[in-house]
């Protein structure tokens, strides 16, 4: 069949741009999707036409196959991408696609529901010969058995939801007394994101380092695989650093692994674009006996441009011509492995304050030119609470992996956003920990690491000397106007001019001092003469007078606020209860994640001010506390 002439992209951010691009490079025409929430995003300026699908929440718009499929056909779109997340490993969507009369750039159905669900898939795998992970694959959901299987196999031991992905609906479990807690933890979390709450168990490796391998297949019999990457370094089982190729990987080790993914794939009739997920066994190294499958996901995954950068491939232009029923562009023995590339995922969200996310209107947003950005949003746009964190993806590729390492740690260190808070500090820090650079990690190593990749970081003398250099070039132009707040500031005590000020960093008061020796930060002045100090991935706000109120709540007042908008699917007391410092007292659902909330003193529950399943607005007091006497 020929080419299709327009292709419409069920998805939105930086996966619905990274297709367009590809779109707009080969001659094909784009359609964008777009929820309420997302009229103003950088998807639907990108796209040729833009159809609304329906409200803010995903449930309501990106997850209904008829609306998509109603968009593809009002414009014309000859095709549909899924892209990743939302529908695009949904065995039905694939098929109302094809039976509309549009293309499917994805697996066939099939093999979708082949590889959907991690029980099935598993024992698929161990039919052809592919070695899976020890644990229990059974159709007996009851809480009774799962705990029964659980000690069987002995702690700790994986909650992994069967029709799971992402890291969503899943929990290590290191003693018996938790696993009633994290199971239905993991169940909710499952039925929130897939519609489907039942899990499987396995065995959890002590040193666990996570190897996929890209793979891809045509409807003519060919499957090539595009080498391997590693995806160890995690987060509460989601991806923060990719990169290609595993670090230690031998030749031997490679043709194991990247044959099993080819089987696998082989095993399912697979067409187009997917991934091979094991888990591997570090604690001697990379070795082909101690792989083991995990799972596969029918889709591009969002780490696809390592790949991309050590192969010179494009991958969503395969993905094209194999959905235009084309061959494989190149044979295996054509696909070359050069250099190493490295991926790191830019969240909005807060590190120190246990990974909160972050929303609202990107004033400032400035990716540095060093490396590959794919960005899903652009300055002026909007961070919602509706949809994942992720606005960008960081990608360097370098002749070594330590160049690479070292040109996208720059790039996190450089990258400027304002007031949305962003990760990029605790991704450079990532890159720079010296055992990660020596290769030694797994999937562990942030939570070992956490305190001090995750420290709340603190002003240089340069950034300070940039702060007080901005703060008196701000005077100069200042109103003549009395203000008490100008006046106090102490910007220009006396003749001659001072090279010190007094500013306001997070309400408390600094002496930033103006050192003409050191190098100077980039600054941003904001409309209300906020002086903004980029430093290290991270934005210093200074404020020339204290700001108007302790804007997070009074201190100690026992209220528990709600960080971010979102929905409540736990709830732990109720009033009256006595609770110690720690103690959960309920989960928040938001941007696709469940988030505890602490007590953070010894005290009483005076007052549970939120219900089950209660929507709740940022700053919204959820449960009222009174200190123990």
């Amino acid at each position: 069949m020929p080419m299709f002439k327009s292709v419409l992209v069920a998805n939105r951010g930086e996966i619905a741009r990274r297709v367009f691009a590809t779109a707009r490079r080969m001659g094909i025409a784009t359609v964008a999707v777009y929820s309420e929430a997302d009229a103003g995003a950088a998807h639907v300026a990108d796209a040729d036409r833009a159809v609304l699908i329906g409200p803010a929440a995903a449930r309501e718009s990106y997850l209904v196959p008829e609306k998509i499929i109603a968009a593809a056909k009002a414009t014309g779109a000859e095709a549909i991408h899924p892209g990743y997340g939302f529908l695009s490993e949904n065995a039905d969507f694939a098929e109302a696609v094809v039976k509309a009369g549009l293309v499917w750039i994805g697996p066939p159905p099939a093999a979708i529901r082949a590889m959907g669900l991690k029980d099935a898939a598993k024992a698929l795998m161990q039919k052809a010969g592919v070695p899976v992970t020890p644990g229990y694959l059974g159709e007996d959901q009851s809480d009774k058995t799962l705990a029964t299987e659980a000690a069987r196999i002995g702690f700790p031991v994986l909650i992994k939801a069967v029709a799971g992905g992402g890291g969503k609906g899943m929990r290590r479990v290191d003693q018996a007394a938790d696993f009633e807690a994290a199971l239905a933890s993991c169940k909710r979390e499952a039925a929130s994101s897939f519609g489907d709450d039942r899990v499987l168990l396995e065995t959890y490796v002590q040193r666990p380092r996570h190897i996929e391998v890209q793979i891809f297949g045509d409807a003519h019999g060919n499957v090539v695989h595009l080498y391997e990457r590693d995806c160890s370094l995690q987060r509460r089982h989601q991806k923060v650093i990719e990169e290609a190729p595993a670090p230690g990987m031998d030749a031997a080790t490679r043709e194991a692994v990247t044959s099993a993914a080819v089987n696998a794939a082989k095993a399912v009739n697979y067409v187009g674009a997917g991934t091979v997920e094991f888990i591997a066994d570090a604690s001697q190294g990379l070795r082909g006996d101690r792989i083991w499958f995990m799972e596969m996901n029918t889709r591009l995954q969002v780490e696809h441009p390592v790949t991309e950068m050590v192969t010179g491939l494009d991958l969503v232009e395969w993905q094209f011509r194999v959905a235009a029923g084309e061959a494989l562009p190149a044979p295996q023995g054509a696909i070359g492995l050069t250099g190493h590339a490295v991926e790191a995922r830019l969240y909005a969200e807060t590190p120190a304050t246990g990974f909160l996310p972050s929303t609202g209107v990107l004033e400032h947003f400035q990716l540095p030119p060093t490396v590959r950005a794919d960005a899903g949003v652009v300055e002026g746009g909007e961070v919602t609470p509706f949809y994942d964190p992720m606005i960008a993806k960081l990608i360097a590729h370098a002749p070594t992996r330590e160049a690479a390492l070292t040109e996208l740690a720059d790039a996190c260190d450089a990258v400027e956003v304002w007031p949305v808070k962003t990760n990029a500090g605790f991704l450079a820090r990532c890159l720079e920990a010296p055992d990660f650079i020596a290769g030694d990690v797994d999937t562990g190593f942030i939570e070992r690491n956490l305190a001090e990749l995750t420290a709340a970081p603190e002003p240089s003398p340069a950034a300070l000397s940039a702060a007080a250099d901005a703060a008196m070039a701000v005077d100069e132009d200042l109103d003549p106007a009395p203000s008490p707040w100008r006046d106090l500031a102490g910007f220009r005590l006396n003749a001659p001019p001072a090279d010190s000020v007094r500013l306001f960093l997070h309400g408390q008061p600094v002496i930033a001092r103006f050192d003409p020796e050191v190098a100077e930060r980039s600054v941003l002045i904001t409309d209300e003469d906020e002086i903004v100090v980029f430093e290290a991935g991270a934005a210093f706000g200074f404020l020339s007078h204290p700001p108007p109120g302790d804007e997070a709540g009074a201190a100690g007042d026992g209220a528990i606020r709600s960080p971010m908008p979102g929905k409540v699917t736990g709830l732990s007391v109720k009033p009256g209860d006595k609770v110690s410092k720690g103690q959960g007292l309920l989960t928040l659902e938001a941007m696709k994640m469940e988030h505890a909330l602490s007590a953070p003193f010894d005290g009483t529950v005076d007052e549970v001010a939120v219900s089950l399943g209660a929507q709740v607005s940022e700053g919204a007091v959820l449960v009222k506390l009174s200190p123990a006497a």
